[in-house]
């Protein structure tokens, strides 16, 4: 039997939020699929999405294709109740996910900052991050045809989680 360690208090109800593919975006040698999140609307405010596609500029590895990157990858604009959060990941050594995490206060998007925390992602990037590796291993990994990266940029996620 296990052992019950408390409880879990919530500062709110959940509340599910919309997840929108914003689009390709072709970033220095990198395809990377953007992706928006906002706790308050439909989507992230247009400063933040372009602050993580600058972001994501910034801190890809150069060169995007080598031996072992592919130069594909995804990021995440989040406008979240507390921050704003970039995520910018990319596939690398066939199997494995890569990412920066940045932050900056609501009030100022275009100002973020790596991440002060050992976070890797809330329940709603993590939506994202979960479809992404399951596109990953059936489209590339997985693919009995061999791998597609083009199939692998084709798919998408959106939804409410």
């Amino acid at each position: 039997m296990g052992v019950r360690q408390g409880s879990v208090v919530l500062r709110q109800p959940h509340r599910p939020r919309a997840i929108s593919f914003l689009g390709l975006e072709t970033i220095g040698g990198w395809a990377v699929k953007v992706y928006g999140i906002s706790a308050a609307a439909e989507g992230p405010r247009p400063a933040l999405v372009a602050a993580t596609v600058e972001m994501a500029a910034s801190v890809l590895p150069s060169p995007a294709r080598t031996d072992s990157r592919y130069g594909i990858g995804f990021a995440i604009a989040h406008d979240a109740a507390d921050y704003c959060f970039a995520l910018v990941d990319w596939w690398h050594g066939e199997h494995e996910i890569h990412q920066r995490l940045f932050s900056a206060p609501r009030e100022r998007p275009e100002a973020l900052r790596p991440h002060p925390s050992e976070a890797v992602g809330c329940v709603w990037e993590l939506a994202v991050t979960d479809f992404e590796r399951r596109a990953w291993l059936g489209h590339v990994l997985a693919n009995p045809e061999g791998p597609d990266p083009d199939a692998y940029l084709d798919a998408h996620f959106t939804g409410r989680v």
